[in-house]
């Protein structure tokens, strides 16, 4: 085995953009399969000499175009070119290691050179060595902390860490921080091998007296020459939770009426605080687990305006006392009261209900019977629930107030079944809201008839003409009287009435039906 090395001096330096001689270290190895082994640095321009292939390959180069010597690989054409007349391997195009072979610690190129008139095929390896063209960089250049300015002094922030595409030397990384009288640097080395530099703070922090810091971390490579990537530390220092809210009230008072829409607005209450940032930020809540109260107001919590979600009715409570909670970011709350008083709406007609009644009287009642007794009732307050009670048109009877709400119906003059048999009392009760609400209520009462009627002919003489020699027992006249009153004071009975021996020669000759009235012969009459 025989060995050949070739050295060109071949460099770029990125940040003047100027192009100088970087050291270039090849070598050469042969072997009985004929393999060639080169190696070169990676970024060396188009046109840079890898080795004398004829050479090293042992071909006269007299001989390399008749012996058509060439490389045989899709991807290795890209990147070398043969000179045929003069058999050095030379740069076709840009190489870059970390695009190949990423952070690989090996880059190995691989190709085929072929030359016939004898055939016989060469192996070719070249090594792609890593320089030093990238930078070290952050992710994100500009890293924020937010610190309370009651952190205590030792207390480390972890920070990202910086990458370099390079490998070796070129990619070991060191941190430094710029000068300040808060903060040191410090690294944190993970389970893997990783390091990572820490904010470590040295002195307490004072956030009236500096709110914001701002630091550069330089992170360098170990390449020659040296490469850095920085990014910028801002640290703002929050206020530390020293003040709770404060309620502009204690106590918040207000009335409401009843019925008003849902989702109206009652009240806003307000609470500040000292402190800022989220410190300074207040929650609103109510502070409950009453059920009447949860479903009839909300509050929002950013604002403290608190609404109605469900309808007040002033019958069903007068007055609410909610208690209501402003909370801070950091769980410092205040208290206030809430005093709502609802205000009545004249939303209710007057009930009124029969407690007691005897729908059926004797017409011959005396005034100031008692037919019946009710009681009216309002659920509104104040004029709402003052009522107004009475008899609807020209009756005889009348209400008379017994007790509070109550109300007796008695008859004020005499009855007379005969002219009405049955009366409808209409009784209507108002209040005195605005407007005004009404409300009626109508009881029958039956009037009994007792026999204060005697029964009448229709007249006072009758005359009846009875032809001679009628048949004994046919009807020969009927007479009809008349009772204004009912049922057995109605029923009349007739009979006649003589006087001494008459009746004894009367009823001889005529006879009377008691019940139809109808008078029959007894005998024949002639003249």
């Amino acid at each position: 085995m025989a060995g050949l090395q070739l050295q060109e001096g071949q460099s770029m330096q990125g940040l003047r953009g100027q192009v100088i001689f970087l050291f270039l270290f090849s070598w050469l190895c042969h072997s009985v399969s004929g393999q060639i082994h080169y190696s070169i640095n990676e970024e060396l321009r188009k046109g840079s000499i890898v080795g004398n292939l004829s050479n090293d390959l042992e071909l006269n180069i007299n001989d390399l175009s008749r012996r058509r010597l060439r490389i045989v690989s899709d991807m290795s054409e890209k990147y070398f070119n043969i000179n045929l007349d003069n058999g050095n391997l030379v740069i076709a195009d840009r190489i870059d290691r970390e695009t190949l072979c990423g952070a690989s610690a090996d880059c190995v190129l691989t190709f085929d050179a072929v030359v016939e008139n004898p055939l016989n095929v060469f192996s070719i390896k070249i090594d792609i060595q890593d320089i030093n063209d990238n930078p070290p960089t952050f992710v994100h250049e500009n890293i924020k902390i937010e610190m309370s300015e009651s952190t205590s002094p030792g207390r480390r922030f972890l920070l990202q860490n910086a990458e370099d595409l390079d490998i070796g030397i070129n990619s070991l990384i060191t941190y430094k921080l710029s000068a300040n009288q808060y903060f040191a640097l410090g690294e944190k080395v993970s389970s893997d091998g990783s390091v990572f530099p820490e904010l470590i703070l040295e002195k307490p922090l004072d956030r009236e007296a500096q709110d914001k810091h701002e630091l550069i971390l330089t992170a360098s490579d170990g390449g020659n020459p040296l490469q850095t990537g920085t990014a910028l530390i801002t640290i703002i220092i929050n206020d530390i939770n020293d003040n709770s809210p404060i309620f502009t009230q204690d106590v918040y008072k207000v009335s409401v009426r009843e019925n008003i829409p849902v989702n109206s607005t009652i009240l806003q209450v307000s609470a500040s605080d000292e402190d800022e940032g989220i410190n300074a930020k207040i929650t609103y809540s109510i502070r409950t687990k009453a059920k009447n109260i949860l479903q009839t107001f909300t509050i929002n919590p950013r604002n403290g305006l608190i609404t109605t979600k469900g309808y007040i009715d002033y019958e069903v409570s007068r007055f609410y006392e909610i208690s209501v909670q402003a909370e801070d970011g950091g769980s410092l709350a205040a208290k206030a009261k809430i005093l709502i008083e609802i205000t009545d709406e004249n939303d209710n007609a007057p009930d009124i209900s029969i407690t007691s009644l005897s729908d059926i009287i004797p017409e011959d009642s005396a005034p100031g019977m008692v037919v019946a007794l009710i009681k009216v009732h309002d659920r509104d307050s104040g004029e709402n629930g003052e009522l107004q009670c009475k008899i609807k048109g020209d009756l005889p009877f009348e209400l008379i107030s017994s007790e509070s709400n109550f109300y007796k119906i008695v008859t004020k003059s005499s009855l007379d079944r005969e002219n009405i048999s049955s009366y409808n009392i209409t009784i209507q009760a108002s209040d005195k809201g605005s407007p005004e609400m009404t409300s009626s209520k109508v009881i029958q009462v039956n009037i009994t008839d007792v026999n204060d009627n005697a029964p009448g002919f229709e007249k006072l003489l009758y005359t009846a003409f009875v032809t001679e020699n009628n048949l004994p027992g046919s009807s020969i006249f009927s007479i009809q009287a008349k009772d204004m009153d009912s049922g057995d004071n109605a029923k009349i009975t007739y009979s006649i009435k003589t006087r001494g021996k008459e009746d004894d020669s009367l009823s001889s000759y005529m006879s009377l039906n008691p019940v139809t009235g109808v008078i029959y012969a007894q005998r024949s009459f002639e003249l």
